[in-house]
């Protein structure tokens, strides 16, 4: 499809201060729109970034049909723009999309989208290395009905923000504590989809873990309640016994794109990776056992964010509370100077936008 664009007469760009971003609060000067009615999804366009209308009658707001997704774009040179991975990042929005119910967005619209994006505001892509443009691509509900269905109509948008480091730590060891009462996903449910559901259900135990001084909950399965899945806003990985170990895929865990670009990486440098359950008992007596190394979580906000306490029921665990481990700051290392253009892509993960 064409993509029409209508330039901003007015770029808030003056506005910014690149030297003190903060995540996720300020947006580019453009947006990309799309719409869906009658079964197909219409022209799609560039325009102004700007608030948009609803009925109070819009179905997402009643019956939660909303998904997103997260990704980066990176400043390689004055001429190029990287994206990471924005297949994967496609390919998972319309997994997302199926399981809602949703319809599904063509690739090379998805594409084509982000790059005439990443051209119109190349400006707000930060230059500072560990800065980057954040991408949110959404789709949700619009036809305005209050019943209990499948909406037949829908928007997709991509709006941008330049960001500094996710968490307020920065790269500092992040906090973590299981959740005695609440559960993310079961299996069956939406755990794997990036709805926007699975996260202002999660934002309670958020909150109480934070009131207790910690970043995030470490989430464990909602059977048992004994096997470690996720954490918030992230994946997590523990280096324990010369191994690499994360939770399998299974349904109930995000299928990050920076956990497959970790796995994918520990494999090339000969580390044995095993996807498998893995209880918070084993985690805590690997710790007691001498045989727990590091702990880190892996997701496209943080990149890679050490962890440096594990709080389970009263008794804790603390590895090295002061810098990141060895492991993770290679791993750290290695997947952002691949997304920057500083090491070389040998995977295909970058996606270069050529500037005008």
């Amino acid at each position: 499809m064409k993509i029409n664009i209508t330039k901003s007469a007015n770029s808030k760009i003056s506005e910014l201060d690149f030297d003190n971003l903060e995540f996720g609060r300020i947006f580019s000067d453009h947006m990309f729109e799309m719409s869906y009615q009658n079964g197909v999804w219409k022209q799609p366009e560039i325009k102004p970034y700007a608030p948009i209308t609803f009925e109070p009658s819009m179905m997402a707001l009643h019956y939660g049909q909303a998904i997103f997704e997260g990704m980066k774009a990176y400043f390689a040179d004055d001429k190029t723009i990287h994206l990471f991975r924005p297949k994967d990042h496609h390919k998972r929005l319309n997994n997302s999309a199926r399981r809602l119910c949703m319809p599904e967005i063509e690739e090379s619209v998805f594409i084509e989208g982000l790059e005439e994006l990443l051209k119109l505001d190349s400006a707000w892509v930060p230059r500072k290395h560990g800065h980057a443009l954040y991408i949110r691509p959404l789709m949700f509900a619009s036809e305005e009905y209050l019943a209990a269905k499948v909406s037949a109509e829908y928007q997709f948008y991509i709006i941008t923000s330049p960001v500094a480091a996710y968490y307020s730590e920065g790269f500092n060891p992040v906090s973590l504590t299981t959740s005695e009462n609440f559960v993310r996903a079961v299996k069956g449910g939406t755990g794997e989809a990036k709805a926007a559901g699975n996260y202002g259900g999660s934002f309670l135990p958020a909150k109480k873990a934070q009131e207790k001084g910690y970043t995030q909950v470490l989430w464990l399965d909602a059977v048992e309640h004994k096997y470690v899945e996720e954490v918030g806003t992230m994946n997590i990985f523990f280096l324990m016994d010369g191994k690499l170990i994360t939770p399998q895929l299974q349904g109930t865990v995000l299928p990050g794109i920076t956990r497959r670009s970790v796995i994918t990486l520990a494999k090339e440098w000969g580390l044995e990776v095993e996807e498998r359950q893995i209880s918070i008992d084993e985690v805590f007596d690997a710790h007691k056992n001498g045989i727990l190394k590091e702990v880190f979580g892996a997701g496209t906000a943080a990149v890679i964010s050490p962890v440096g306490h594990i709080n389970h029921q009263g008794e804790s665990i603390t590895l090295d509370r002061d810098k990141i481990g060895p492991f993770a700051k290679k791993m750290f290392d290695a997947i952002t100077g691949i997304q920057y253009g500083k090491v070389e892509d040998k995977y295909g993960w970058t996606h270069p936008v050529k500037l005008p």
